[in-house]
């Protein structure tokens, strides 16, 4: 991650590192255990497919030729500076299926570095949120002693609440149905005193997060392809939104070459009540 992309906004036509740059804006700082700062990061294609459909297994796959080193290595950037993830039953699902990649720790040895330099936990926390409960926990975790919590809500089945608490797992419950909401999340994990929360979740927790405008920051990498397809994921799943999904433009940068014969933007935006935060 040497190589350098090409500014456009603020301060346009400018060219700067790849590496290292979203690990410049010390997220981990910019919360607090009161008022955390709640960032999420998506790879969209230019026809707003962040995944497509995998009927004959009932799942979502990201299609590989959208997907860069660029791009990962500044996902592994803002993993860095988490002591949170949120992400869920169905990636949890898929990961033991071996459908999706273990992104649940930081293992580049300059990032386990930087967080340790940084007063960083090794790992961050893992929240799996899930309103069925019902998926397995990935052996990583405990090989790396993260502390696992799994946020389901009050309507949730009564005994999958309890196979979870016999097994010694806190839970969180962040919604009157059987559905995690984002404030009552947000706020509990405020209670547990985590300053800096990485949603890793899709599209649905994206959604009820900036409903209930918990969101501090939205890291998106637009891949210049095409994708198509009948059967895909877009960025959020619920109703129209209103002023709650105003967002404003802070920073965008331009990769030329990758992916092969295309190019992408990285994008950051910010909510109002971060617009004064320093990028």
């Amino acid at each position: 991650m040497h190589s350098k992309l090409l500014r456009f906004y603020p301060d346009p036509c400018k060219k700067v590192f790849l590496k290292g740059l979203y690990l410049n804006h010390q997220l981990h700082e910019l919360g607090t255990a009161a008022c955390p700062f709640v960032y999420a990061n998506f790879l969209s294609s230019l026809d707003g497919r962040i995944a497509l459909e995998d009927t004959a297994h009932q799942g979502t796959y990201i299609p590989k030729h959208i997907t860069t080193a660029s791009d990962f290595g500044l996902f592994m950037e803002l993993h860095a500076q988490a002591d949170c993830l949120i992400t869920h039953g169905g990636y949890m699902r898929a990961l033991g299926e071996g459908r999706l990649g273990n992104i649940l720790q930081v293992r580049n040895k300059d990032l386990v570095e930087w967080r340790r330099n940084h007063g960083l936990q090794p790992q961050p926390a893992v929240i799996i949120a899930s309103a069925s409960l019902n998926f397995p926990l990935h052996d990583s975790l405990k090989e790396h002693g993260q502390d696992v919590y799994i946020a389901t809500g009050r309507n949730a089945a009564p005994d999958s609440i309890r196979y979870w608490q016999d097994l010694g797992y806190p839970l969180l419950f962040t919604g009157e149905d059987n559905m995690v909401h984002g404030a009552p999340l947000i706020d509990a994990l405020s209670g547990l005193g985590y300053q800096s929360i990485y949603l890793i979740a899709g599209p649905q927790m994206l959604d009820t997060v900036i409903r209930d405008k918990q969101l501090s920051r939205l890291y998106l990498t637009m891949t210049h392809q095409l994708i198509g397809g009948k059967d895909f994921r877009t960025l959020l799943t619920g109703s129209m939104l209103g002023p709650e999904g105003n967002l404003i433009l802070e920073a965008l940068y331009y990769e030329q070459d990758s992916p092969p014969g295309s190019g992408q933007f990285f994008m950051q935006f910010g909510v109002e009540r971060f617009t004064d935060t320093d990028i």
